[in-house]
């Protein structure tokens, strides 16, 4: 299935849009009650694939599972990484639960050694089934006994958040020193940031780059969850490509709710980012207000950002970079290799199919995007693919405000329902047309 996606003439009428929760903070949120002893409320929890996937596993509806030869739970977790990695850690800490974990072909393709070697020196017991370093794995749960250990910081903070948020339940508690250049910070710093709310006290020291977490137990909470902030992003995409299109004729404010200028999400930095591409946010009571700046404020110099902090925010401003013909150097982009599929090799190849010329290369261990301004021949009917890549999709479908055509074809555009289920519908009721093509 395909969605032929064309904008409006303009975003001149006031919208308000109710972004999904975070599924960030809902996943930490789900493991931190499974954890606690004593009943957790959580509201507001994400309705995405990710969650889903979570709320699953926590279950105990044994009728909803299927289960191995020898008697084994199979969670299959389907593409969902986050939902992989953090259940990996809470399965190997739970004594006498025995599970195969399990996902998609390309979750099966993501290595997992990092977290698997780390847990097992910790005292886990977890054995590959198919291939060393990638699922499916079969966990014996057992009390782990914990201590010190050293974890590389520089591929997925994913790891990072998995082991720290098993390390109250540990023996010894968990004494984690990072090595290398880490990434997604902010990420970590949620993590963090939860386990204080949830009664958790830990110490990192950032000379040493050692954080400790001795053993403690949870506290039960009532924990509403925050509104997602790379949900947002593609609305402050929206609102840059309908000024820039726009020049005299400004779009109104679009409003966001659910969102805290001083939020544990790191992708909050979207607000940040976008003032240098002419968008400004305004907040009051838990909304985010969407205005434009005058074209005079908008960068006509090369964007130069790093983004180690914040890479789930890369496709929305190389889309919108490229779309408002804004030169851009961007760096820290390692992660992208290894997520829903390899986002680098995917941004140049479906920016090309719409006339950008976007190369990378290596630098000092990491992946920098660059463009300069140099296009091609855009192709005459392109098909934007989104390698079952949610992101992709979201990314893609606002440049059609900035297009000749105002149309852009999106393929298989249910993979948004990763993260933001109702993205579709909310771009309707911002006035673009949504039209099922078959092929």
């Amino acid at each position: 299935m395909r969605y032929l996606v064309t904008a409006p003439k303009s975003l001149t009428q006031p919208l308000c849009i109710g972004l999904p929760a975070s599924k960030s903070l809902s996943n930490r949120a789900l493991i931190m009650q499974g954890l606690c002893r004593d009943h957790c409320r959580l509201t507001n929890i994400s309705d995405c694939d990710d969650t889903r996937v979570m709320l699953k596993a926590f279950d105990n509806d044994t009728s909803k599972y299927s289960y191995a030869a020898d008697g084994a739970r199979i969670v299959d977790i389907g593409a969902a990484g986050t939902s992989m990695r953090f259940l990996t850690a809470f399965f190997a800490s739970q004594e006498g639960k025995e599970v195969v974990m399990t996902g998609s072909e390309r979750m099966r393709q993501r290595p997992i050694s990092l977290l698997v070697d780390a847990l097992r020196q910790l005292g886990a017991r977890i054995d590959y089934v198919e291939e060393d370093g990638f699922p499916p794995l079969r966990i014996h749960g057992r009390k782990l006994k914990g201590g010190a250990l050293t974890i590389d910081g520089s591929v997925s903070s994913q790891y990072i958040s998995a082991l720290l948020m098993i390390a109250p339940s540990l023996d010894e508690g968990l004494q984690l020193m990072l090595s290398g250049n880490i990434t997604s910070v902010p990420y970590i710093e949620m993590t963090l940031g939860m386990l204080r709310q949830f009664g958790i006290t830990s110490d990192w020291n950032h000379a040493t780059q050692v954080i400790r977490i001795a053993p403690q137990h949870y506290q039960a909470q009532r924990y509403p969850i925050e509104s997602d902030w790379s949900a947002a992003s593609y609305w402050y995409e929206m609102v840059a490509f309908a000024a820039f299109a726009e020049r005299t004729n400004r779009p109104n404010a679009v409003t966001l709710e659910g969102l805290h200028p001083a939020s544990l999400q790191g992708d909050a930095a979207i607000a940040r980012f976008f003032e240098a591409l002419g968008v400004r946010t305004t907040f009051q009571n838990e909304v985010a207000t969407l205005g434009t700046l005058s074209q005079s404020n908008v960068v006509l110099s090369p964007l130069i950002l790093d983004l180690t902090s914040q890479p789930d925010l890369a496709q929305t401003l190389i889309v919108t970079c490229c779309g408002m013909n804004v030169p851009f150097r961007i760096t820290g982009l390692h992660t992208l290799r290894i997520k829903e599929t390899d986002r680098v090799a995917a941004l140049e190849t479906e920016l090309k199919k719409l006339g950008y010329v976007v190369t990378d290369h290596e630098l000092n261990g990491s992946v920098e995007m660059q463009w300069d301004g140099t296009r091609c021949e855009p192709e005459s009917a392109p098909v934007i693919a989104t390698y079952k890549d949610h992101r992709m999709a979201m990314a893609f479908a606002p440049i059609s405000l900035v297009l000749p055509s105002h149309s852009i074809l999106i393929d298989d555009p249910s993979v948004v329902s990763k993260s933001y289920p109702n993205y579709w519908d909310d771009l309707r009721k911002a006035g673009f047309s949504i039209q099922e093509v078959s092929f």
